[in-house]
Parts: structure tokens; C-alpha cells; sequence
């Protein structure tokens, strides 16, 4: 073990004779030389104050204060104060995992209130106590199904996010899984290519509602249709949808799983964030992760615990619920205090809030001319425009007018290098909006007269 930089020759030397290795290159013979650092020579070592304001110099040369019209599965929303004052109490800073009920009633009842909260936002019966995000939620949803009907297809809708496609396509690289997919379409799911797809081989149809063209549906008939092939229906939410939409349990699904980011978490350049899972109760013992239950303790006081499910049982390699063992507690617990927050009321103005800036949004940009705004079907707030140029190039010019512009559809779908994403949460000002309509027109009209500007 090297306990020290060396800072001469000699040490160096030192140091490689004490671990058997001839010189530095033969230490890092398995690194590519590209790969390889440059040199070993530090420079001298800075104070606390003299690090900070060199990594604040280093940070003021980003380009942060954007205005954000991101989405395609996290979103801008606000945070409320209240937030991080409750989660940043001492009570919060308990045992990373609660096996010990008497000692960790606080953290039990609130991922037992969590899991209630769950449960009344998407309809279900049964929540567990979260997973790590929405995509890998949706891949333990995935084997779930397979281990309820014990069969081996899985169908994806087109209109489920990329990201999360890619995910379960790797986590099941070396798993006997087949996946079939519909095509891809901006608006409502493709019925008649959802229906041909089912048959006696399919575990489950994965569904995303609103999809990640921002299409809300009613899957109902798609539901009545796989349970009578008995093919479980799993359905991926966004859940500050659901103030306004039907709930995946009134449409009759099977699974329900989301990305919990827009509940209370930042964006934060990536994460951590939050898979929130619900299902039926009948189907309560195939669930993966901490499951926390209400009972009463031996002097009849009501008091909480992990049940249904020991540790053990996702340990034991092809034969586990899940290798996932444990939960994000932190990100779930803020998710709670913002639900709670919200309140039944209260969220379903937050939904209004967004549907109808949204709204707003899509009237202004039709105004544009060459741009095409998609409305096959309702949207959320979130919807799919086609540019007469490539998305890319114009998000990337708009950046230094100052918007994050939206998801550039090309990266992931072939064929759709002029379509973007635009999404607006209830941050966005009407001279936010107007601004950054503005800012499109002027940027497509830029492009234009630059004929290799986009090429």
C-alpha cells in the first residue's frame, strides 16, 4: 500500500521496489497509454479558503441561470422551503437500515406513510418503501411480472421512455428475456400493434403514461385486452400527472412505477432521485425492496416494521426477489413531505398549473412559422414540436440566449434529428414564455440565413 504521494525520484523508486513492479509504466501496463496520466508531479497543496474560491472561479465559468424547458423524464419544479427544513432535522440522521423496529419507529412510519402516499396517488393497493430511480424501478417491475406468470416476453410500447428501454435491455443482457417493441408514435399507444404483439409467451405490456412525447392515454381497453391473455399490465407514470389524469389502478394495471425527481427532489446535475413501485396486493409477496407494515407491539401500542419479506430473500443469487436491498430513504422521505405538503387540493392545482402553461406554451409557438406543434393527442406538459432545422443546432444556439430549449429527439430516434421535446412546469413566468418564443423565432431565423450553421 502506497501511504504517501512521492514527490522525488528516489521515493518513487522506493515505493515500486516495495511492490515487486520495475518502473511506473510497468505499474499501469493494463491502461491504454491515452488513458494514462500525464504526470505525477502535483502542485503545492492550498488551503481551505484557497480551494474553494479556485473551484468557485472554475464553477462561475459554467453556463448556469438557464432558463429550463427541459424534460423527457426530469423536470424543473419548484422545491418548497419546507422541504429541506424537515429533512435536514437530527431526528432524520438515523441507522442506514432500520431492522431494529425499536429503535427506528420514526424512519419505519415515515416510509410506512411514503408507501401510503404511493398508494393513494396512483390508485393501487400496496407500495414498497422505494427504489433507486424510475428506470431501474421499471426493470423490477419487469422481472416481477415474469416471476408472477413465469413467462419470459416482455412488450414495450413505443412510447416508453428511451432511457428506460436501454435500461432493461442492459440489466437483462445475460437474463433468457424477449423483448418486442411498437412503433414509436407521438401520440396515443398503437392499439392494433399492442394486441398482435400479446400472446401466451407474454409476461407483461409496459406502458408509460403520459408517454415521453407527453401523450396522455387511457389504457383501460389495453388492460381488459391483456388480462384476458393473462398478461400482467405495467404502467410507468409521471406522478404530478396524476393530479389531473386517471389513476393507473381506475385503468386496471397490474404495476405501477414511476421516477419520483419531480416530488420534492432538485435536479440536482443527475441525482440521487427516486423509484417510488405500487402493485395489487394479491401480488404483494413478488415485490421487490423494503416493504414497512403497521402492527401493534405486546402492550398494544401501534408501532411499525419491515414485513412480508427478510433480507435474506434478495440475497440468494437467480432465486432473489431482486438484488436490490435496500432503499433511498433520504429522497423517499422528501417525496413525503412535499406530497404532504401538496395535499389532495393542492396537487391537483400543481397538475392545472402545468397542463395549462403548457397549454399556453404550445398556442405561442404555433405562431412561429416552420415550426410544427404535434397534437395527435392530449399532452401534460410536455409535448413533441417539429423545427425546420435540427433540433440539436437550435438547442444548442439557444443556450446562449439563455434557455435550456428541450429534448432533442434525434439522439435517440433515427430519422427524427428536427423534433424536440418541450416541456413547462409551474416555474415558468408568462415572460418566460414569451421570452423564450421569442428567442426561437429569432434563433430559427439566424439558422436560416447561416446556410452551415446546421449541415
Amino acid at each position: 500500500m502506497i501511504p504517501y504521494i512521492a514527490n522525488t525520484e528516489q521515493e518513487v523508486e522506493k515505493m515500486l521496489a516495495r511492490i515487486g513492479v520495475a518502473s511506473i509504466d510497468d505499474l499501469f501496463a493494463d491502461i491504454r497509454n491515452r488513458h494514462r496520466p500525464k504526470s505525477f508531479r502535483f502542485p503545492a497543496g492550498l488551503s481551505e479558503f484557497e480551494v474553494i474560491s479556485t473551484l468557485r472561479a472554475a464553477a462561475s465559468r459554467n453556463k448556469s441561470g438557464l432558463i429550463s424547458f427541459l424534460g423527457g423524464g426530469y423536470y424543473d419544479h419548484y422545491v418548497p422551503a419546507a422541504v429541506n427544513a424537515v429533512i435536514s432535522r437530527g431526528e432524520f440522521y438515523t441507522a442506514y437500515t432500520p431492522y431494529q423496529p425499536e429503535v427506528a419507529q420514526g424512519t419505519l412510519q415515515a416510509l410506512y406513510e411514503f408507501q401510503s402516499s404511493i398508494c393513494a396517488l396512483t390508485g393501487m393497493e400496496a407500495a414498497n418503501a422505494s427504489l433507486y430511480d424510475g428506470g431501474t424501478a421499471l426493470y423490477e417491475a419487469a422481472m416481477m411480472a415474469v416471476r408472477i406468470n413465469g413467462r419470459s416476453k416482455i412488450v414495450m410500447d413505443g412510447g416508453v421512455s428511451p432511457i428506460y428501454r436501454k435500461i432493461l435491455r442492459t440489466y437483462t443482457t445475460n437474463l433468457n428475456y424477449e423483448f418486442a417493441e411498437t412503433p414509436v408514435t407521438h401520440g396515443h399507444s398503437d392499439r392494433d400493434e399492442i394486441i398482435r404483439q400479446l400472446d401466451k409467451d407474454t409476461a407483461a405490456i409496459i406502458l408509460q403514461n403520459p408517454n415521453f412525447f407527453g401523450a396522455m392515454d387511457d389504457h383501460a381497453d389495453i388492460v381488459t385486452r391483456a388480462h384476458e391473455l393473462g398478461v400482467l399490465v405495467i404502467e410507468s407514470v409521471y406522478p404530478i400527472a396524476l393530479g389531473l389524469m386517471k389513476t393507473p389502478g381506475e385503468m386496471g394495471a397490474d404495476i405501477v412505477t414511476g421516477e419520483g425527481q419531480s416530488l420534492g427532489l432538485p435536479l440536482n446535475f443527475g441525482g440521487p432521485y427516486l423509484g417510488f413501485m405500487a402493485t395489487r396486493k394479491k401480488y404483494i409477496r413478488k415485490m421487490p425492496g423494503r416493504i414497512v407494515g403497521e402492527t401493534v407491539d405486546e402492550n398494544g401500542k401501534r408501532c411499525f416494521v419491515n414485513t412480508l419479506q427478510a433480507r435474506e430473500q434478495h440475497i440468494r443469487r437467480e432465486k432473489a426477489t431482486s438484488n436490490i436491498c435496500t432503499n433511498v430513504s433520504l429522497c423517499a422521505l422528501r417525496a413525503l413531505v412535499f406530497m404532504s405538503l401538496m395535499g389532495k387540493q393542492g396537487f391537483k392545482e400543481l397538475s392545472t398549473l402545468n397542463f395549462e402553461k403548457a397549454e399556453y406554451t404550445r398556442q405561442r409557438l404555433e405562431s412561429i412559422d416552420g415550426v410544427e406543434v404535434k397534437r395527435s393527442a392530449p399532452t401534460f406538459n410536455e409535448f413533441t414540436i417539429l423545427l425546420p432545422l435540427a433540433a440539436d443546432c437550435v438547442v444548442e444556439r439557444m443556450i446562449d440566449k439563455g434557455f435550456a430549449a428541450g429534448f432533442p429527439l434525434g439522439r435517440y430516434y433515427p430519422g427524427m434529428e428536427d423534433y424536440m421535446i418541450v416541456a413547462v412546469t409551474e416555474k415558468r413566468t408568462r415572460r418566460e414564455i414569451d421570452a423564450y418564443v421569442t428567442a426561437l423565432e429569432t434563433t430559427l431565423n439566424e439558422l436560416s440565413k447561416e446556410t452551415a450553421a446546421c449541415s
